[in-house]
């Protein structure tokens, strides 16, 4: 048994990366149940497994205490009987007997087998987990493998099961069995049944990673996306900005002839990408923000800084507010603002009923 647990303790540091020490405290603990188990004893024992050699021991821990004092043999000595031990033993110190049995590496192994087991897949359990939370946040190309009315599941790499959330799926995209995905791991959960790996492809932040595999700008941090607004599988918006006065970071991410931008909208099944360049002046960002749409004026509400009234050309309402609200929508959440669109004629008519400061008011004689 000792010999093929070390080989045993090898191969599973080599194969799977599982650390020894795991395993060898798993052991120690197995043999000390065995032993208390068989020999009905207290406590106060020890069990120490050399993973060099493979030798097994079980000791028993005594405690040192005065002769008037002794009350239990199992767990104590007197000072008396230590001391013809060794002289410099004291009252307080502690003594260590071999008890090791001659056939315990036997009923080691059958005792041990079950609780070894159960700490090696413990222990492989967090190893997988450890693996995928530095995919966290991160895209990862998967194989859809089937679906039921809860989860789509996803094979990632080293045949590791995923799960997406209905919330997590694309709304424009049908799922078959063997279709290689790119996703986002977007939780890594370690609970008793193992590591759960949670992938969505509905998260802004896949948006964000696959400009990074597109545009090398952004991957060295020389274009910054600094807030995106998605609705997946239809449309996302994106505001980018460089600290590079020689460089368009609008155009870096379209790319020439739209191919960067187009990679993108083909690995997310045609979702449009509205690409606007974020400036730290907020009335330009929220016209920016409306894109394609021009804007007139922006108009801060004096009562709430997060709130906006914007003006567009009356040709160009429709084209601002967008399809069931879609452009003005994801633009206030690209911006953080609420944003009231209005037409230049609905303005003017507006501002026409509006009372004026210089209107007479009439005043009651008493």
């Amino acid at each position: 048994m000792s010999k093929e647990l070390v080989d045993a303790l090898d191969a599973l540091e080599a194969e799977r990366g599982i650390d020894r020490s795991v395993v060898v405290d798993a052991l120690e603990d197995a043999l000390k149940a065995a032993y208390k188990k068989q020999y009905n004893t207290a406590d106060n024992v020890e069990a120490t497994f050399d993973d060099k050699k493979g030798n097994i021991s079980i000791k028993q821990v005594k405690n040192v205490v005065l002769d008037d004092d002794l009350e239990d043999d199992e767990t104590e000595i007197s000072l008396s009987d230590a001391l013809a031990l060794n002289r410099a033993y004291e009252a307080g110190d502690e003594i260590r007997f071999d008890v090791t049995p001659k056939d315990f590496g036997r009923m080691a192994a059958q005792a041990a087998k079950q609780v070894i087991v159960q700490k090696m897949r413990e222990a492989s359990r967090q190893a997988v987990y450890n693996k995928f939370a530095e995919y966290e946040n991160e895209i990862i190309t998967g194989e859809v493998d089937r679906q039921d009315s809860r989860f789509l599941y996803v094979n990632l790499p080293g045949n590791q099961e995923a799960v997406m959330a209905p919330n997590d799926q694309m709304p424009n995209e049908r799922y078959h069995m063997g279709d290689r995905i790119k996703v986002l791991v977007n939780k890594v959960e370690n609970n008793a049944k193992g590591p759960q790996i949670f992938v969505s492809r509905t998260a802004p932040d896949l948006v964000k990673r696959l400009f990074e595999q597109e545009v090398p700008e952004v991957y060295d941090g020389t274009v910054e996306i600094m807030s995106i607004a998605r609705e997946a599988g239809d449309r996302s918006k994106i505001a980018v900005y460089t600290h590079d006065g020689d460089l368009d970071p609008v155009g870096a991410m379209v790319g020439q002839r739209g191919a960067r931008v187009q990679s993108v909208v083909n690995e997310l099944a045609g979702e449009n990408m509205d690409i606007v360049e974020w400036v730290e002046d907020e009335a330009q960002y929220i016209a920016n923000a409306l894109n394609p749409s021009e804007v007139t004026d922006v108009i801060f509400d004096s009562e709430n800084d997060r709130a906006v009234t914007v003006i567009v050309p009356d040709n160009q309402l429709s084209l601002a507010i967008g399809k069931k609200g879609q452009n003005a929508r994801l633009a206030a959440r690209l911006t953080g603002f609420k944003i009231d669109i209005k037409s230049e004629s609905e303005a003017a008519e507006s501002l026409a009923q509006k009372p004026s400061d210089d209107t007479p008011v009439d005043e009651s004689e008493e």
